[in-house]
């Protein structure tokens, strides 16, 4: 007998019951999005490998040991995409949207790194992305910040923290990099073997390290703050003061440095304890060298995502019920003729209720069974339609969440009185 074939390893079904709250999250960040004049963009999944190579950076895991890579028929390097920013430049700058023009974007989608799958971390997740482009001040550095202070608050979501940091320009991170760089050598014994390799590549990244071996070694590095200039201050000042002023908190943090080389400036993350290791919820920052990096003129620009799996688990957590829906109405059908007529029905009554759960009983089976379906739809009510009833022209409506007694309608008033039921 064969063997099941089953799901991929760190890619996972979202089953009916849990779509609800999908659903609710995604609505939720897009009404956010929307109130704030961001407009969706939808890219391909599949992008030329050159393009990540080129935008993460050649010496980052992604790129190193995460992407799934292959060539296509035609010998073509692609690559499933691992993060959307790069996709999104991409797109930005093939359709003409960033010579003298601002953009305020947003996506949303599926993500592909080949990680070892644990809870938070999956090899196929699921993003929301905002990038915004031709803005080089620290007032849309803000709103980005804000927006997700926003979506926090449209969620229900509480015991988030906001850390927040600056990598400089590229010429101040270069002098900083020479300092940490001598510093981590003189260390070079208690570096492990991954911050050995990064250290001649993205030396930056060794801050970054879980180890606790290598903790306090870390906290007495050399930071980024020494090293800003005047305008880089300003910046992180004036993103810091509108925080404060709106009522948003947060935590400078000097070792947060995010794991993509594109970064500048602006770096931050919103981190949670309810999910082990894998805390961060949401992270972005300013990254003004990467059109020019992908062979654009200079844009300035800056975003975010959030991981939706992530933000799934915090919100079942806090209320396993978030997002639940349930149906409004179940028809109890008997019968060939009922049937028929139940369908028919249903149309009249979802024209009523545009917006509202209706669902007809299929499949046949006995009245017993049926009310037990239209018990687990979590129906307030339902209409019961058999022989008898079509003989006599009526139909029973039957209360599932309360004590109050059923009662027969005529056929010509059930629309009336149900819309009238369902609105109270």
């Amino acid at each position: 007998m064969a063997k099941n074939i089953q799901a991929i390893r760190g890619m996972h079904d979202v089953l009916p019951q849990h779509s609800p709250l999908w659903q609710h999250l995604e609505q939720s960040v897009a009404g956010v999005l929307a109130s704030y004049g961001y407009r969706e963009i939808r890219m391909p999944i599949l992008e030329q490998t050159e393009l990540f190579k080129r935008s993460i950076g050649e010496v980052t895991d992604i790129v190193e040991k995460e992407m799934y890579t292959f060539e296509d028929r035609n010998g073509d390097s692609l690559t499933l995409r691992p993060e959307g920013t790069a996709g999104c430049v991409r797109a930005a700058m093939e359709n003409g949207l960033l010579h003298n023009q601002t953009q305020r974007l947003w996506y949303q989608g599926p993500m592909f790194r080949h990680e070892r799958p644990q809870k938070g971390r999956y090899r196929q997740f699921h993003q929301i992305g905002v990038e915004t482009f031709g803005m080089a001040g620290p007032d849309i550095d803000a709103e980005v910040i804000l927006i997700t202070s926003r979506i926090w608050r449209a969620l229900g979501l509480d015991g988030l923290e906001l850390q927040l940091n600056t990598l400089g320009t590229a010429e101040e991170r270069a002098t900083y990099r020479d300092e940490l760089v001598n510093y981590l050598q003189a260390h070079h014994d208690l570096l492990d073997d991954d911050s050995r390799r990064r250290l001649a590549g993205n030396p930056l990244r060794i801050l970054d390290s879980k180890n606790p071996a290598m903790r306090e070694m870390l906290d007495a590095a050399p930071t980024m703050s020494a090293h800003m200039g005047d305008v880089s201050r300003a910046h992180l000042d004036f993103i810091c003061e509108t925080l404060t002023r709106a009522g948003v908190p947060f935590v400078l943090n000097p070792r947060l440095v995010r794991g993509l080389d594109y970064y500048s400036r602006t770096v931050f993350e919103w981190v949670t304890d309810r999910l082990g290791a894998q805390g961060t919820v949401c992270a972005g920052g300013r990254y003004d060298g990467l059109v020019e990096q992908l062979g654009g003129k200079p844009v300035p620009a800056v975003g975010f995502a959030m991981g939706l799996e992530r933000l799934v688990a915090v919100l079942e957590e806090i209320d396993p019920d978030a997002g639940a829906v349930s149906a409004d109405l179940y028809l109890v059908l008997m019968g060939t003729a009922a049937e028929r007529e139940g369908l028919v029905l249903g149309e009249a009554l979802r024209n009523a209720l545009p917006g509202r759960e209706i669902v007809c009983h299929c499949g046949g089976g006995g009245m017993k069974a049926q009310f037990k379906r239209a018990d687990r739809s979590g129906a307030r009510y339902a209409l019961v339609l058999g022989d008898a009833e079509i003989e006599a022209g009526t139909i029973v409506l039957k209360p599932l969440r309360s004590d109050e007694e059923q009662f027969v309608l005529a056929r010509d008033a059930v629309v009336a009185t149900v819309v009238e039921r369902l609105s109270a």
